[in-house]
């Protein structure tokens, strides 16, 4: 059965096991980031300590993900995965153990969250390195990208809403129990996917010259350039959002971890939506106008978000925020995915996690600084707003970008449908 162009990655097996593996993990993994969230608020009360949760969980992502990078383009990318995954299930049976014994203090939560984002600071780029292995032809790269950003989405849809219902209901030990459970999926994914064995590269320079050839690669590139450290700016800016939404739902909206959970779904589900319309695209052209567009959108949202007195209110401005912010996010990967040369594939797709990534621990630990000092809803007000600034200045430079791109599509032959 022949399927729809906006599913046509799907007709890959390796990239459908790929898929669901995949989802399933992100499910349990937003489940227990639920339960985490709202336990480091009841143990703490602080919003200070939030934002030094959230530090501790992103911050490898901007300091070891660039040399992670430099690493899988010599590593078997399969191999990366399994071992982070291990260690992230490991890390959800010690977190476990913790609750069950009653001695979970708010320190523990910081130090286990540290030790998933090492993991995850290698997990990430591997994720998006091993993407392109699934598929036969680059030509589908881009509806592939689209499609794995609409599950990772769907289960950040799904997953808070879960994890919000089970902490509530059944406690949050549950919820550290549910992930340990799902995190399996991912690990029989990759067992039992069928990719062609790692061809070892022999490394002719050292680790730094090699980081340095992808970051001269990426950031020597004006339209790329510009692209990264917009989505660097936004998400700095407009995902700090996040560490801060276990205060909107018990002093803004007056709720409980279930008011949370329906917080990061309606995030999510916005997410999903955005990602829906990029699976929709045939090609890249026309990408570098929803990066800049969305990007201004997103923080725009989130100001609407920081005054809403009703949360009924609220949740829209959520939705609208992370649709266009994950558009940013995830069209400013496909066009990278779809231009950089296979050697230097690994150390691109780290690049674009640390902007994207691994910007958000210093937005989340300055907003929840600014948020003990001045209140939430004034601090993410500023980061909205900063966010917007940083997409105008993008549109002043938008004609050079576009006048910069448009000899490169032409060499790799893109037509002009989507311009």
């Amino acid at each position: 059965m022949k399927l729809p162009n906006s599913l046509r990655a799907l007709q890959h097996r390796n990239f459908r096991l790929f898929l669901l593996g995949q989802g399933t993990s992100q499910i349990g993994n937003w489940v227990q980031l639920i339960a985490t969230s709202w336990l480091v608020y009841s143990l703490s009360g602080s919003t200070l300590m939030l934002g030094l949760s959230a530090f501790s969980l992103q911050i490898p992502m901007l300091l070891i993900t660039p040399f992670a990078g430099v690493l899988l383009d010599r590593l078997d990318v399969r191999r990366v995965l399994f071992a982070t995954n291990t260690l992230a299930l490991l890390q959800s049976i010690v977190m476990l153990c913790l609750l069950v014994s009653g001695r979970i203090e708010a320190w523990h939560v910081v130090l286990g969250n540290a030790v998933l984002g090492l993991g995850n600071a290698f997990d990430a780029p591997a994720r998006q390195a091993l993407i392109s292995k699934l598929l036969p032809n680059r030509q589908e790269l881009t509806n592939a990208i689209a499609l794995n950003s609409t599950v990772m989405n769907g289960a950040r849809f799904i997953g808070p809403m879960l994890g919000g219902l089970i902490t509530a209901t059944f406690g949050e030990v549950w919820s550290f129990a549910t992930n340990c459970v799902m995190r399996l999926a991912v690990i029989s994914a990759l067992r039992a996917s069928q990719i062609e064995p790692h061809v070892k590269r022999q490394a002719t320079t050292g680790l730094f010259k090699q980081l340095m050839a992808g970051v001269e690669y990426a950031y020597g590139f004006f339209p790329s350039r510009c692209a990264l450290i917009l989505l660097a700016v936004s998400s700095f800016c407009l995902q700090s959002y996040a560490s801060l939404m276990p205060w909107f739902a018990s002093e803004r909206f007056h709720g409980d971890s279930k008011t949370l959970g329906l917080l990061y779904s309606s995030s999510g589900l916005g997410a999903v939506c955005g990602m829906i319309y990029l699976a929709s695209r045939t090609n890249i052209r026309g990408l570098f106008k929803v990066i800049g567009w969305n990007a201004g959108v997103a923080g725009l949202a989130l100001v609407a978000f920081s005054f809403a007195e009703s949360l009924w209110l609220a949740l829209p401005m959520l939705f609208v925020s992370a649709l266009s912010m994950m558009l940013t996010a995830a069209s400013t990967n496909t066009v990278l995915q779809s231009i950089v040369p296979d050697e230097l594939r690994g150390r691109v797709a780290a690049l674009y996690v640390m902007s994207f990534l691994g910007m958000s621990p210093l937005g989340s630990l300055s907003s929840g600084w600014l948020a003990d000092h001045i209140g939430s809803p004034y601090a993410l007000a500023i980061f909205g707003s900063t966010g917007f600034f940083g997409a105008l200045v993008y549109a002043f430079h938008f004609e050079r970008i576009r006048a910069d791109i448009l000899p490169l599509y032409q060499a790799l032959e893109i037509p002009p449908h989507d311009e």
